[in-house]
C-alpha cells in the first residue's frame, strides 16, 4: 500500500490553499511508504469496507460495474478514506495502549516526603 501525492491537476494554487496536500508533497517517498505499511489489515478491511459503502456494492460475477465520478467527489470520498483511516489508527493505539495498561501490575504508592 503506497500514497501517491503526485495528483494530476493539482496546481500550485490547491497546493497552498491546503496545507496537508503540500505536506504530503514535500515528505519523502520512503516516509510515505513507511506510515502506509504501518496500518493493520484489520484497519484496512474497515476502510476497503467503507469505501465500497460509499461507491456501492455489487457483486462482480453477476454485474458490469462501471463508476463515474468527477474530480471533486473523487477527492472528498479520498478524504474520507483518509480521515476515517487515521481515526482508526489512533483508536487502534488507544486500544493497545488500554490492554497493556490494563495488564500492567499496579505501582505501590509513594511513601510520605520526610522533609514535611
Amino acid at each position: 500500500m503506497t500514497f501517491n501525492t503526485d495528483f494530476p491537476h493539482s496546481s500550485t494554487e490547491e497546493a497552498q490553499a491546503n496545507p496537508l496536500l503540500k505536506y504530503l508533497q514535500h515528505q519523502p517517498p520512503e516516509v510515505l511508504e513507511r506510515v502506509a505499511k504501518s496500518v493493520s489489515p484489520q484497519i484496512k478491511q474497515i476502510i476497503s469496507h467503507n469505501v465500497q459503502g460509499l461507491v456501492g456494492m455489487l457483486p462482480s460475477e453477476h454485474f458490469n460495474v462501471h463508476i463515474t465520478t468527477d474530480r471533486d467527489n473523487l477527492a472528498g470520498m479520498l478524504a474520507s478514506a483518509m480521515m476515517t483511516g487515521y481515526f482508526l489508527r489512533q483508536m487502534e493505539q488507544r486500544m493497545e495502549l488500554d490492554i497493556r495498561l490494563t495488564d500492567s501490575v499496579p505501582l505501590p504508592p509513594k511513601p510520605p516526603r520526610a522533609d514535611k
